[in-house]
């Protein structure tokens, strides 16, 4: 069986020089489904407005990340999926942090 394993494919596979690229153009989208999302939020009669804003955001990036986790499991493109968890890890620590400082 002249398979290689999954781990030894994720570790030798090099990144595609468009992923940076294909990136950026994957913000696009969310950012047009935010604006929405603010317009809704603003024009409610719901306080407080900011959390939800933050909650908002906060899973919008989660889940654009975690489409670049699978991307790279498929691409098997281990430097993908770990940016993609950091960033996970980093938009969670955001978002502690701005609910404990309202």
């Amino acid at each position: 069986m002249g398979s290689t394993s999954k781990l030894n494919k994720l570790l030798t596979t090099s990144r595609d020089k468009t992923e940076a690229e294909d990136w950026i153009f994957s913000l696009t989208p969310m950012g047009v489904a935010f604006v929405f999302y603010v317009m809704f939020i603003m024009s409610m009669n719901i306080e407080p407005k900011g959390i939800f804003l933050a909650y908002g955001a906060a899973a919008g990036f989660i889940g654009l990340e975690s489409y670049w986790i699978v991307r790279g499991w498929r691409k098997n493109n281990v430097t993908t999926i770990l940016l993609g968890l950091l960033g996970i890890a980093i938009t969670i620590g955001m978002l502690y942090l701005y609910k404990t400082f309202i």
